[in-house]
């Protein structure tokens, strides 16, 4: 039986000193991955992401092109081993810009140029504000809370991660009316993220109207196969749309759940999880427990990703 397979990519907060070593040490093609993102960028992402130190992978400049060119690596390591085409691919808020590279949107280069942009201009911008996870909420729960917050001030929900796991944003003391609203009521917890600023909020616009201006002149193809966009869960293929939501994502919602939900619908039954972590995947566990999700984030990790795709399409 033919299995329909997408490529996922992780995003912030799964990036670890020494994500990618062995794939650059084993893997010629990702070691061109690397090495392109030295030059590209002008700095060596290779060693930040190989040593740290973990104070400076933290940093939002350094996290999203390294998360980015340790992924990409891992996605040209597999398909130097591997044939594969999947039906759709899908990023996590920074991982977008890897599935718009696997799906042949943007090249390398304009891939890294493009993140290292987002991430300045995200940082530039992340003055204040706060996010917390909001752990097992019904949804008149998540919304009773959020009305409470607006009391307070600005406050919307970031990402929709898993249905057992809501992200919110905003200002600082209306994310906490809320999240102490919805403790007050019946959720059990409610985890304050140790984060820069309020990601994909409003805080965001004045980031997402810099990269307006910037993917105004940038080089983009209409995707190979789809990507299902974080803005609206949707497969996207036109170049100009590609164009349009990249700005609007900065400051938009996350419906990562949304997204899965779409995949699986339309009969996506395996999940490749490219990237460093296994973050997808346990979301994925929650959204979609029948499909089954494998990772590649080391040598280890894709020799056992080959051995059962393999199996697979022998029908074993």
């Amino acid at each position: 039986m033919t299995k329909k397979i997408a490529f996922i990519f992780p995003g912030q907060g799964s990036q670890a000193v020494g994500m990618g070593k062995d794939l650059y040490e084993n893997y010629e093609s990702a070691k061109a991955v690397f090495d392109t993102a030295d030059r590209v960028l002008g700095k060596s992402v290779s060693t930040l992401c190989f040593e740290g130190p973990e104070d400076a992978l933290k940093q939002t400049v350094n996290t999203q092109p390294c998360i980015v060119t340790m992924s990409i690596a891992a996605l040209e390591a597999l398909k130097s081993e591997f044939d594969v085409t999947p039906a759709y691919t899908a990023g996590h808020s920074l991982g977008e810009y890897c599935a718009m590279y696997a799906s042949g949107v943007m090249s390398l280069e304009t891939a890294l140029k493009a993140i290292q942009k987002r991430a300045d201009l995200m940082n530039e911008s992340a003055t204040g504000g706060a996010m917390a996870a909001i752990l097992n909420a019904t949804e008149e729960q998540l919304q009773a809370g959020l009305a409470e917050g607006s009391k307070v001030g600005y406050v919307d929900v970031a990402n929709y991660n898993s249905p057992a796991q809501v992200v919110i944003t905003g200002d600082e003391n209306a994310v906490k009316a809320a999240g102490d609203y919805m403790l007050a009521n019946g959720v059990r917890r409610v985890v304050p993220l140790a984060v820069s600023g309020a990601f994909h909020s409003k805080f965001m616009e004045k980031a997402s109207e810099g990269f307006r201006e910037f993917a105004s002149s940038l080089d983009l193809n209409d995707a190979s196969f789809p990507v299902l966009t974080n803005v609206d869960a949707q497969p996207t293929t036109s170049a100009e749309d590609f164009r349009a939501k990249m700005p609007k994502q900065i400051c938009s919602s996350v419906y990562w759940t949304q997204t899965i939900q779409k995949m699986a619908a339309d009969g996506v039954d395996t999940f490749i999880e490219i990237g460093p972590g296994k973050v997808l995947a346990g979301l994925n566990k929650k959204i979609a427990p029948e499909a089954t999700v494998y990772n590649v984030f080391d040598k280890a990790s894709l020799d056992a990703t080959l051995s059962a795709l393999k199996e697979q399409m022998a029908g074993v």
